[in-house]
């Protein structure tokens, strides 16, 4: 089952949110935000609408799911509209397998059971009402694996199995799932469930290592790896929902949970979290690089969900993780370093007015946030700054962030072929035109302004203002090829044609804010 959109009205956070257009390969959806952005408050929205879809009965109340008062609802699904990909099941069944939420609240820190009792269809299982209640699933879970071991043992499984194969049938992929995050940690049984019951574990040089003393990182992801392979077996087709699966792990430990529940889950199924934690977004990173199909991102950062909002999938780029590592990592975030750096003309910041403070390097980062998200462009002066390292922010780039690599590149200006052969047997790469102006206010992207603002019937009219610009800059004995001198008409006449407000104060600017896209 997977879902295509999600409308919240009126609840909780939410004045009016629309979540669209996720598509119908998707495995894997990553809600990205700080605390207090409204992740939970989605994840509290679907849970509720679900328990009504499956046919538990109407569970909305007014005091806690509201915005406001404004929002005099009687029902959840006056506030909340799921719609699937594919048609809607009607059956029951298949609804109750439907949606599948963990929420933050997982705390099960010890537990031992003396007795075995009937637990029923997983289906029918309810842990909880709202997202703000406690989830502990660990002892339930026990129980449930407990019972059905008792019932293989007289019933089902193959009676000329040894103890060993049964042993590996009851928790063998449990086992396997947690040695692919823990390698030490071996689940080795379920002790005397009418004496003992609890889970035992191998760790290192202990056995009969008590489940009680795991630690807290330990028994989070425990209960969660536990949680997927117990109910994959009949949540097979189902939106799984897991409000920050990350809580009391380390980042390594994050990315290796993430992955084996990525695994655990069938491609008929999807995977929600909510996270701000940096290795639950660097992990979804490497399995969105590996799946591109498969993995979508959903932003909910600086947004006013009093205002009524749309979000899509985007296309993580490097302003995207930039936001990722200040929420995770806040004043440690600049500390984090690209893959690449490119040094290229521009006064530096901090040594000039503000206007002009590492312009083209501004430009830059924007153009090819996208397509190269690990490259950080940065000013380092005029062309012989950069070429001579004046403010040696090579050696200081090494320094602080080892193993990136760094390239300078100057604008091409009136130099000559065997200037530019020189300049990159030096290592320094040469604009193939004039400078950045040439390329941002090329006929092509004029074009594509004039189509972005509606009005395509003005491209020649665009393009003739820009030939006449440049024809009075010659006239000033410019070179015909230096659109930064006639940058500034351009500009005027470019605001004048389409009508322009509010898309940058003067040419510069308006490189930076509106023509880059």
């Amino acid at each position: 089952m997977k879902i295509q959109s999600i409308q919240l009205k009126g609840f909780k956070r939410f004045t009016d949110l629309t979540i669209r257009n996720i598509p119908v390969t998707t495995k894997l959806v990553i809600i990205a935000g700080p605390n207090g952005c409204g992740k939970s408050s989605l994840f509290d929205g679907m849970n509720t609408w679900h328990k009504l879809w499956k046919g538990q009965g109407n569970h909305w109340k007014s005091e806690y799911h509201a915005k406001s008062s404004a929002f005099n609802f009687s029902r959840i699904d006056q506030a909340v509209k799921v719609s699937f990909h594919g048609t809607e099941p009607t059956d029951q069944e298949e609804r109750k397998k439907g949606l599948y939420v963990r929420t933050a609240y997982r705390n099960d820190p010890q537990f031992r059971l003396d007795s075995l009792s009937r637990t029923g269809s997983q289906l029918d299982e309810n842990r909880f009402n709202f997202l703000m209640e406690n989830d502990a699933a660990v002892s339930r879970n026990y129980q449930r694996l407990a019972s059905q071991a008792f019932k293989d043992a007289f019933v089902d499984y193959d009676g000329n199995a040894t103890i060993a194969e049964f042993r590996q049938h009851v928790v063998g992929d449990i086992r396997d799932s947690m040695r692919r995050v823990f390698p030490d940690l071996i689940l080795n049984d379920l002790g005397d469930p009418l004496e003992d019951g609890t889970f035992f574990f191998n760790k290192g040089s202990s056995h009969g290592f008590d489940y009680k003393n795991l630690s807290g990182g330990e028994k989070a992801a425990f209960d969660l790896i536990l949680d997927l392979v117990v109910k994959s077996k009949d949540f097979d087709n189902t939106i799984f929902c897991i409000d920050e699966p990350e809580l009391h792990m380390n980042t390594r430990l994050q990315g290796s949970l993430l992955q084996e529940m990525y695994d655990l889950i069938s491609d008929e199924s999807q995977l929600w979290i909510s996270t701000h934690s940096i290795g639950m977004m660097r992990k979804a990173k490497e399995i969105a690089e590996a799946n591109p199909d498969k993995v979508v991102f959903l932003d909910f950062d600086n947004l006013d969900f009093d205002q009524t909002q749309m979000i899509e999938p985007i296309k993580p780029n490097r302003a995207f993780w930039e936001s990722v590592l200040h929420v995770a990592l806040d004043d440690l975030a600049t500390l984090v370093t690209p893959k690449r750096i490119v040094i290229c003309e521009g006064v530096p910041y901090g040594t000039g007015t503000v206007l002009n403070e590492a312009h083209d390097a501004e430009c830059l980062n924007k153009i090819f946030a996208d397509e190269y998200p690990d490259t950080k462009f940065l000013a380092g002066g005029n062309c012989h700054d950069v070429a001579s390292d004046k403010h040696a922010l090579i050696g200081a780039i090494s320094a602080l962030a080892s193993g990136a690599e760094v390239i300078r590149m100057i604008d091409r200006d009136d130099r000559s072929s065997d200037d530019i052969r020189d300049l990159k047997a030096q290592g320094i790469k040469v604009l193939s035109r004039r400078h950045l102006e040439s390329f941002l206010f090329d006929d092509e992207v004029l074009d594509a302004l004039c189509e972005s603002v509606s009005q395509p019937q003005k491209k020649q009219e665009v393009k003739d203002a820009k030939m006449l610009a440049i024809q009075d800059s010659i006239g000033r004995g410019n070179p015909p090829d230096d659109i930064k001198r006639a940058s500034g008409q351009v500009y005027t006449s470019v605001k004048r044609i389409l009508g322009l407000t509010s898309m940058g104060n003067d040419p510069r600017s308006f490189m930076r804010s509106t023509l880059y896209l």
